[in-house]
């Protein structure tokens, strides 16, 4: 079934191929300072999802360089997406925020700024500054979803209601930011039709793009104790293809796949063991 892949929605916006460059800003979480909770989502790894990311002991500029050097020889445009990826974004001071945010987007070789946060953090000024940036250049944010259900919500430690969610993605496109949602298919105890309810509610909300993520369980989370107990099972590759399938299904065209699976770091990978090897992965499912 044919999609509209991100790939394909960079080379029709900037021309040619993007790379995005993972971001460590020095960030933390509502989730992880006090704020709501000290133990961060029940899955979420010690990297805050950034595991992937530059070293934050680094400047954006020197984050930046380095990431070019990683690919450089998979890319000839030189033009590349600042990815602010570990932890939560646009949770610290505003001054703070603008300067790291302003150090990336005034980079040469900086095509557009990607924020991944929470829709609980995205206040009056932090709208505002989203806006200055993107009449600068294109800024896409980032929201960590996952579910639209309750019971799996708190489950997880979200910290978060659905009425937030809807909120965040009202405001961001009132000012016209590009909006992605990030879904995580096979949370524990939900059915294939749960999680298809959750694509469909989030087709509806007005987004631009959405992540599909296949769970994985990493060492040292309390999903990973909940998992060492039996305490649920995680997906099958044939049950994660069916899935996918009845997600693109209902995925409207004008909505762009930003990821179709994703890939936890292997060494801290419990399950399931099957993603660990990525060109497989996707080849099944270019296949399926």
């Amino acid at each position: 079934m044919k999609y509209y892949s991100l790939n394909e929605y960079l080379k029709n916006t900037f021309g040619e191929k993007v790379y995005k460059i993972s971001i460590n800003a020095g960030f933390t979480c509502p989730n992880r300072d006090g704020r709501i909770d000290s133990r961060g989502c029940i899955f979420c790894s010690k990297g805050g999802s950034g595991d992937f990311a530059e070293c934050p002991a680094l400047s954006i500029t020197q984050q930046i360089e380095l990431g070019k050097r990683r690919v450089e020889k998979k890319i000839k445009s030189g033009k590349y997406i600042a990815y602010f990826q570990a932890f939560t974004n646009t949770y610290a001071p505003v001054n703070i925020l603008r300067e790291k945010f302003f150090e990336a987007i005034n980079h040469k070789d900086i095509v557009a700024l990607s924020i991944a946060t929470r829709p609980d953090c995205l206040g009056c000024e932090v709208l505002d500054l989203l806006d200055e940036l993107n009449k600068i250049k294109p800024v896409f944010v980032e929201l960590g979803l996952q579910t639209i259900h309750k019971k799996t919500a708190d489950y997880i430690r979200r910290g978060y209601e659905l009425e937030v969610y809807d909120e965040a993605v009202e405001n961001l496109k009132k000012i016209g930011v590009n909006t992605v949602v990030h879904i995580i298919l096979g949370l524990p105890c939900e059915s294939r039709e749960d999680m298809l309810e959750t694509v469909k509610y989030v087709c509806k909300s007005g987004i631009d793009g959405i992540k599909l993520q296949l769970l994985h369980v990493l060492k040292n989370t309390d999903l990973a104790v909940d998992y060492r107990k039996g305490m649920f099972d995680v997906l099958s590759l044939a049950e994660y293809l069916d899935i996918l399938d009845h997600c693109l299904k209902i995925i409207p065209d004008n909505i762009v796949i930003h990821r179709l699976t994703g890939d936890g770091a292997k060494k801290d990978l419990i399950a399931p063991l099957w993603s660990g090897d990525k060109k497989k992965v996707l080849n099944a499912i270019k296949n399926y």
